[in-house]
């Protein structure tokens, strides 16, 4: 049989009956029957497998407890054939060194994965066979790239890498830090106080998601932040699912001049002379600027083909380094929902596809360790509440964020009593990495609707501080350290 090595097969399981447990140990984390290509060899397998599963593990593993494993599986008809006896026979008197055993395991788990590979490879080429010419480019290329990204998970599994000790290396690695220090680990959004909330920016393999309830301005937030983020050089994709890429170019350009997005999307800014000047110049000065700040439009589009988009576009604007992780970028992702009722039935609800998406999407930050920043509705507890229960779709949508936040409007009473710091806020629920958050403490925003520009200002309890300086005339001593006590979630 091509992709198949019978000698290190042996030799494993040889080393397996020879060593005991010990022997098992060492290889367990990398075989499974599948990796044996003789079926004898993976009945074997089993049959040890199911020893070193039981509660009390015989010190020496011998023919009979082998046997007797066989039969408790079913499986004894096949050892009773007298080829089989034989082949056991000889598997036990195989002579292998206990220092080569995870080597052999090694060699077999890789044809394994070869054959799985190989496997995956021809399913595809078969689906292609199936293609009458109607199919968009992304399905056609999503075939082969969905053979390939899901196989990803193949490379944990590949039998050399094992768990290493904590605290190994680790003074080299705290003098690195100290050698090289950053202001933070994550890419600014350009909102210095929500940064700071989920940990300083967005960090690499991380979800980060933010919801608000329809026609807030969550849209507009993702284009403040994506494009603050592009104009700092950082590479940026946003996936939006209802607007145009022009829809896009109009809120941009007003919220780099701050003129009215009706004037620029109807073409009345050439009427008044002095706005007509300022957008002309602009768009010169942003094209020629050549901003990595890409849009894609995925209304529709099936989430498999979304993330065929997303690897492709990391490929070729991009970039990987020599590990396969990609270069400094974001996915901006507006916003999580259903494309389609494709895939809902009895056995699967809405919830549960959602939630599969969020694994899928969870999974692809990680494999590429890419930041990303999505946006999701709330449901209607998200009026009035500001808790994780206001998430629409799916507790593993929370489950897997990194950080989750809502941005609302303020009521006329917030506005009030914050002295007229904004009429929006962003809210910071739940952070895996960043400080605890105050409760009842929010960051103030401004939007500018007319310009489709949002501004962060400062948190309410940051103005209440001034505010009682401003009327007290001094600032109230904090009890030990000058800073807060940061206390981290999980």
């Amino acid at each position: 049989m091509k992709l198949s090595d019978p000698a290190s097969e042996r030799a494993v399981l040889a080393g397996i009956c020879k060593l005991g447990n010990d022997g098992y140990l060492d290889v367990a984390d990398i075989l499974q029957s599948s990796t044996f290509t003789i079926d004898s060899n993976s009945i074997l397998f089993n049959c040890l497998e199911y020893i070193f599963a039981q509660e009390k593990i015989p010190n020496v593993i011998d023919i009979a407890s082998v046997y007797s494993a066989a039969h408790a599986l079913g499986l004894s008809t096949f050892l009773e054939k007298k080829t089989e006896t034989e082949h056991l026979k000889a598997i036990f008197n195989f002579p292998v060194s206990p220092k080569n055993l995870r080597m052999f395991a090694a060699k077999i788990r890789r044809l394994h994965v070869a054959r799985v590979v190989r496997e995956s490879l021809k399913e595809a080429n078969d689906k292609y066979l199936d293609l009458t010419g109607d199919e968009s480019i992304n399905n056609i290329l999503g075939i082969a790239e969905d053979a390939v990204f899901n196989l990803s998970s193949l490379l944990k599994e590949g039998g050399e890498d094992e768990p290493q000790c904590l605290f190994d290396g680790i003074t080299k690695y705290v003098e690195y830090l100290g050698e090289n220090p950053v202001d933070q680990l994550g890419i600014s959004t350009g909102f210095p106080n929500y940064d700071t909330s989920i940990g300083g920016g967005l960090r690499p393999g991380t979800v980060n998601l933010i919801g608000a309830r329809p026609k807030v301005g969550k849209t507009l937030l993702s284009d403040n932040m994506g494009y603050y983020i592009a104009k700092n050089g950082t590479p940026v994709l946003n996936m939006d699912t209802e607007m145009r890429r022009e829809d896009h170019q109009h809120r941009t350009l007003a919220m780099m001049t701050e003129c009215y997005v009706h004037d620029i999307e109807t073409g009345k800014y050439t009427q008044k002379p002095g706005t007509r000047d300022k957008i002309l110049e602009t768009a010169k000065e942003t094209e020629k600027a050549n901003i990595p700040y890409d849009h894609m439009s995925i209304s529709g589009m099936p989430f498999e083909e979304q993330l065929a988009v997303m690897r492709r576009w990391l490929a070729k604007r991009v970039g990987f380094d020599d590990n396969g992780k990609a270069n400094s970028c974001v996915i901006v992702y507006d916003y999580l929902k259903l494309m389609t009722s494709a895939g809902i039935s009895s056995d699967m609800k809405e919830y549960q596809m959602l939630g599969f998406m969020m694994t899928s999407l969870h999974n692809f930050a990680m494999r590429y360790q890419v930041p990303v920043l999505g946006f999701m509705q709330l449901n209607r507890d998200g009026i009035s509440k500001e808790d994780t229960d206001v998430a629409s779709g799916s507790d593993r949508i929370i489950w897997l964020c990194s950080n989750f936040a809502i941005f609302k409007k303020k009521s006329d009473e917030e506005i009030a009593e914050d002295g007229g710091e904004g009429n929006r806020k962003l809210v910071p629920v739940i952070s895996r990495h960043g400080a605890e958050w105050e409760e009842n403490n929010y960051i103030n925003c401004n939007m500018k609707g007319f310009c489709a520009k949002i501004t962060e200002g400062k948190t309410k309890f940051e103005s209440m501080r001034e505010d009682k300086i401003s009327n007290e005339g001094f600032e109230v001593e904090k009890n030990g350290d000058d800073e807060e006590p940061v206390i981290p979630f999980d």
